[in-house]
């Protein structure tokens, strides 16, 4: 099913999600004493998905947790790992928070984009990698450190930096 055929506001009991994932949410939300709570879970497993969060999964969540769809992109764009948008196939996340930068950081996200060919939250030609600088993601204390997909990586050089592009790039192709 493409997603570029949905209609953005589903009707009541029509899903764009697998049945699968469906019957994830249906438990999902009897899990948590307000439905809301599972908000943030439904939206990583909506991305994992289908790659990213189309406004039509957005419409399909608020719906099923009676909220607004202003209230889902209120959250999802509070958070880097949520995305609108399609990404590569490994998605690395650079961080330039104060730890990040003063450790680095900021000379490492030039690095990636040097290495790429890329900018920020931009794509490779082939779709293997985006590249994006984010604000934070957690590991202030293994700074500088990176996220591709949803492995953490950290104590970063240029060199570490290029040995684990490398690995993803043998391990996508």
């Amino acid at each position: 099913m493409s997603l570029t055929n949905i209609a953005v506001n589903p009707k009541v009991g029509e899903t764009i999600f697998s049945p699968e994932l469906a019957a994830r949410f249906d438990k999902l939300v009897t899990l948590y004493p307000v439905r809301r709570s599972a908000l943030i879970p439904m939206l990583l497993y909506a991305q994992d998905e289908i790659g990213y969060l189309s406004d039509a999964a957005i419409a399909e969540i608020a719906q099923r947790l009676e909220i607004t769809v202003l209230d889902v992109r209120n959250v999802l764009t509070y958070y880097s790992m949520l995305r609108t948008r399609p990404v590569g196939k490994y998605n690395v996340q650079v961080c330039t928070n104060i730890s990040c930068m003063l450790r680095g950081g900021q000379e490492l996200f030039e690095h990636c984009e040097k290495k790429l060919g890329i900018g920020h939250k931009q794509t490779t030609p082939d779709g293997l990698f985006s590249l994006e600088e984010v604000e934070c993601i957690g590991a202030c204390s293994w700074a500088p450190a990176a996220q591709v997909n949803y492995d953490f990586h950290e104590n970063l050089t240029p060199e570490t930096m290029d040995a684990i592009l490398e690995q993803y790039r043998k391990a996508g192709q």
